[in-house]
């Protein structure tokens, strides 16, 4: 007895699940080889994938790796879309003030005063 599995593209997928704005910025991106589908590069926006596939992707240089759970029919609003996936993104570890960019005797924030520029000459 053969299995009916429930598929759609995967360009149209990321664009419902909301992970890019438009199916254009999706087809884009997978079309650059920088989607994974059970850890097998993908190069083909119109790639069938379906319930229990598992993507790996780069989104706002932060690497997502998620667990499709159902296809979806439109694209609605954000709580309908996040049904669409498991997120098994690792959490990222907490990086020190340095490796921010930020320099950790000066957090005050905005703009330095004169003075302030006066002593960080003196340093």
């Amino acid at each position: 007895m053969t299995e009916d599995r429930s598929t759609i593209r995967l360009d149209k997928w990321l664009w419902h699940a909301r992970f890019f704005k438009s199916r254009s910025l999706a087809a884009g991106v997978v079309s650059a080889g920088k989607v994974r589908v059970d850890s097998q590069p993908v190069s083909k926006p119109s790639r069938a994938v379906g319930p229990g596939n598992v993507l790996t992707f780069i989104q706002a240089r932060e690497t997502k790796v998620v667990r499709i759970i159902a296809c979806g029919e439109r694209r609605g609003p954000a709580p309908e879309a996040q049904a669409l996936y498991e997120d098994l993104t690792p959490t990222p570890k907490d990086r020190p003030v340095e490796a921010r960019g930020a320099n950790p005797k000066y957090e005050k924030g905005g703009r330095p005063t004169k003075k302030d520029r006066r002593d960080m000459e003196m340093d």
